[in-house]
């Protein structure tokens, strides 16, 4: 796995490369900062998994074995080893010790424990992952975040566009009808990926929103 160079809002965008090295205690994002972490999944990464497996608690060993196939699992698997790896670094940790518990669902009048994930013990620290095709997104930051990305499909963006284009707020519909076709798949999927953002940032999730 590699991971690019973080990006923070404050100060001037660095160019995506692999990054130099990870980050430490010191690094922690400042007020009005958010790091953005960019992990690339290498394909075939049966082998790494089979070890990395061993930093990931049970319940993410639980759901890498429910995924349905190798591809997904290997995936899955990289990425939360990526996000350990990360929070590892900014705690001072190994990515193993990191823990993670649920926070109270965000919507009115539930209470339940499966809001957005979070570190154990830590409130100056939040996190957001999201993965897609071989990328998987990270965003770090003293407050609560929401990160999402999508992997760019075509056909996979032209079904959800059919499907979900009625959830969207009707200036959304209309300012993407407005648009020639050619352009609404690329339209939605921008607008769909900033709504999940903001979802995941607020606790709700979609089935929220």
């Amino acid at each position: 796995m590699s991971f690019t160079s973080p990006v923070q809002p404050a100060q001037e965008p660095r160019q995506w490369a692999p990054v130099g090295a990870l980050p430490t205690p010191g690094d922690r994002p400042g007020p009005g900062e958010v790091a953005v972490w960019l992990l690339r999944i290498p394909p075939c990464a049966a082998a790494a998994v089979a070890v990395a497996e061993g930093m990931l608690d049970e319940r993410e060993r639980e759901r890498a074995g429910r995924l349905r196939t190798d591809l997904l699992r290997e995936r899955y698997v990289t990425s939360h080893v990526g996000l350990r790896t990360l929070l590892g670094g900014y705690l001072g940790i190994a990515p193993a010790e990191v823990a993670f518990v649920r926070e109270t669902c965000g919507m009115p009048d539930c209470d339940k424990p499966h809001g957005r994930p979070a570190i154990a013990g830590e409130d100056s620290l939040h996190f957001s992952l999201s993965h897609s095709g071989d990328a998987a997104l990270c965003a770090v930051a003293g407050v609560p975040v929401g990160a999402d990305v999508e992997e760019r499909d075509p056909e996979r963006t032209g079904t959800r566009l059919t499907g979900l284009i009625g959830q969207l707020h009707p200036e959304e519909r209309a300012a993407i009808d407005a648009l020639p076709e050619g352009l609404r798949a690329e339209a939605f999927l921008g607008c769909w990926v900033r709504k999940e953002a903001y979802l995941k940032g607020i606790g709700t999730g979609l089935p929220g929103g």
